[in-house]
């Protein structure tokens, strides 16, 4: 394991081991956590859960009744194509890596099993089912050095292959930069699972600076080409970007997908808790 990636796996471990993160709460009763209501004691049930209080209010015995605690089935998603070989300081292969790395500390810490899976134009089991942090650094490090250059991401067999290989409901993480999303359709996969997108962007993808003569390298065919950017390419381009994100956003919300942007200047673990409260 290079320091790069040591840096990225301790700091990740650290930050989610040391933040507040609650378990997974149900709305069946049993044992758990979470308060859900008070009732009439009946006879069986465990004396710890009475209410003292309430139940010398009342002048008869109250039980506290809590959600259970559920086991959840988590499959991280991670879409690398040649595009995601790209940042002007971190590429967002490192991003995406960080925060797989961050959804795997976040399951061992929970007791939840995940799997792994590399997606382009094919579907590839990076981890099997586990909760053991020796997957986690594994996941990481196939994550980090998985060859992205000359891939494309193809949205319609992904989905499919997907939901005809995770069997049981489960929290899916999709983890891409998402553009060229024209067969991207995740209905059936979420009529299924439960469904968070997390978008990893450069700034300057988005917003790109006047250079003028450029040499360009398309990563996902490797192919070379010039260009010009100067105001008006910008602009276009920059039509074309929104574009396709407003197409994507009005999807996921159709489909009540929870999302959220990472661009490679940010924090990824912050915006991460933030999607997951």
């Amino acid at each position: 394991m290079n320091q790069a990636l040591k840096k990225i796996v301790i700091k990740t471990k650290k930050q989610v081991f040391s933040e507040i993160i609650g378990n997974n709460s149900t709305k069946l009763k049993g044992e758990g956590y979470d308060f859900c209501e008070l009732k009439e004691y009946e006879y069986g049930e465990d004396v710890k859960n009475i209410d003292w209080i309430i139940s010398a209010k009342m002048q008869k015995p109250y039980v506290k009744v809590f959600y259970a605690q559920k086991e959840l089935n988590v499959n991280i998603v991670c879409l690398l194509s040649g595009s995601t070989y790209f940042g002007t300081n971190v590429f967002k292969q490192e991003i995406i890596t960080e925060v797989a790395t961050a959804l795997g500390f976040i399951c061992v810490k929970q007791g939840n099993p995940f799997s792994s899976f590399i997606a382009n134009e094919k579907l590839e089991i990076c981890t099997k089912k586990s909760k053991q942090i020796f997957n986690v650094n594994f996941m990481a490090e196939k994550l980090f050095y998985y060859p992205v250059i000359g891939k494309n991401i193809d949205y319609e067999k992904i989905s499919k292959e997907l939901f005809k290989l995770i069997k049981e409901k489960s929290l899916i993480f999709l983890i891409g930069d998402f553009f060229d999303i024209e067969k991207l359709d995740l209905k059936l996969l979420c009529q299924k699972h439960e469904v968070i997108v997390l978008i990893v962007r450069d700034k300057f993808e988005e917003h790109p600076i006047e250079l003028g003569n450029v040499s360009f390298i398309d990563p996902n065919n490797n192919k070379i080409f010039e260009s010009i950017l100067n105001k008006n390419s910008i602009l276009e381009y920059e039509k074309k970007v929104l574009q396709n994100d407003h197409k994507l956003f009005n999807h996921l919300q159709n489909c009540a997908v929870k999302f959220t942007k990472i661009y490679t200047n940010e924090n990824p673990i912050k915006k991460l808790l933030g999607v997951l409260k």
